[in-house]
């Protein structure tokens, strides 16, 4: 005889298995901080063990499939205001390497993963120091691969993650139903610089690269570098006359976090470049924000793509790559027209998804996926390639024309 009790069957007549030690869990060297809950706004709970920051943080749940990378996960700006759930089990198994972050801190809401453990003694290079560092709570113990089953199953779901010690399940699904929505918050002006920066000298050769920094990752940076280009970052609030200084030949719309339809001003930015005709290249929320300057439109996914091994083909060149992505919200394919000159390059082999775009005359190219790949595969690094090769061409033409 057997019942079902919280999605687990439960048989009478066998004995149930004891639960694992709290050190079972979380590595005695990572720092267990006791008992917390994982509550979502359906109403599910998870219990766990808090090994972050001693503090509760809600946000929107992502699934991450990957089963390295997760430092720079964290790093990562467009994760900004979510809860990130690890399905890899193991999460803290490596030491951390400061020149690996992708931004001078963690962005994410909170973070929650099956078990935290530590393969270093130095604390410093320890995942759960740099959450405890930037007051970001973490919690283990959750079945991390039921809960991401749970959210493909139901879609996009707010939760929290309790302060150590708060375990009292009706008080954290109010509290996770109270979470603000990712739609209605402006992520971008929270991880933008406000000031203008050059990466380069000015007696390098180069082209110089002008990257619109909406959560900006610095293995882009580092991707226009290896290729000989200077770059200069700009705020997300740039006017179109600097970021269209003639100096600048070739620009770059970075990733980041939130909803492109809130975005009305790099949307404008946007169809200004796309006028003025230099090469241009969008990624992730860049990719979405060009979209909406030529027309077409956007709209959330159910439960988003977060990962290291989507499989995109290139429809013009018959390639398939497998791509890191993460973002919420996908460009409507049938809403690219063929009088804005562009036309729909890569689809998503999962489910069928825009994942590039393409302009007929103009040298402008968009993807929805990470080609940098921090995490995740490097197969289309040649994405790179291509722009800064457009950008040299301008730049050589800009030396042949000036005085």
């Amino acid at each position: 005889m057997a019942f079902l009790c919280e999605g687990v069957v439960i048989a009478l007549d066998r004995p149930i298995p004891p639960q694992p030690r709290p050190d079972a869990i979380v590595d005695p060297r990572v720092g267990n901080l006791g008992p917390a809950l994982l509550a979502l706004e359906d109403g599910t709970v998870f219990p766990g063990i808090a090994f972050g920051a001693p503090l509760a943080a809600g946000g929107d749940l992502v699934v991450n499939t990957s089963q390295t990378g997760y430092q720079e996960v964290c790093t990562d700006p467009s994760y900004a205001g979510q809860v990130v759930v690890m399905t890899y089990p193991l999460i803290g198994n490596y030491g951390r390497l400061i020149e690996d972050d992708q931004s001078l801190q963690p962005w994410l809401r909170a973070l929650v993963v099956a078990n935290a453990t530590a393969a270093v003694l130095d604390d410093a290079r320890q995942l759960g120091a740099l959450l405890r560092d930037n007051a970001i709570p973490a919690i283990a113990g959750v079945d991390t691969r039921a809960l991401a089953r749970h959210l493909r199953a139901n879609g996009s779901l707010r939760g929290i993650v309790t302060e150590p010690g708060s375990v009292d399940r009706d008080v954290a699904v109010e509290r996770a139903r109270a979470v603000p929505r990712w739609e209605d918050q402006d992520f971008v002006g929270q991880v933008s610089p406000s000031s203008i920066m050059d990466v380069g000298s000015h007696d390098e050769r180069g082209p110089l690269i002008g990257i619109v920094d909406f959560g900006l990752k610095s293995n882009i940076v580092l991707g226009m570098r290896r290729r000989g280009a200077r770059v200069r970052i700009l705020p997300h609030t740039i006017s179109t006359a600097v970021a269209l200084a003639d100096d600048i030949d070739g620009l770059v719309l970075s990733p980041g976090p939130g909803d492109p339809a809130r975005l009305a001003g790099p949307v404008a930015l946007a169809r200004a470049i796309i006028d003025d005709g230099r090469p241009l290249l969008g990624i992730c929320l860049g990719h979405q924000i060009v979209a909406r300057a030529a027309g077409a439109e956007t709209r959330r996914l159910r439960f988003g793509h977060h990962g290291a091994n989507h499989p995109v083909r290139d429809v013009e060149l018959g390639l398939v790559q497998v791509t890191a992505q993460n973002h919420e919200v996908q460009v409507v394919g049938e809403s690219v027209l063929a009088a804005s000159g562009f036309r729909v390059s890569q689809v998503n082999l999962n489910d069928g998804s825009v994942e590039g775009l393409r302009h007929a005359t103009l040298p402008i190219e968009t993807v929805q996926y990470h080609p940098e790949g921090a995490p995740g595969p490097l197969d289309a690094l040649a994405v790179f390639d291509r722009f800064v090769a457009r950008a040299s061409e301008r730049a050589a033409e800009r030396a042949r024309s000036s005085p």
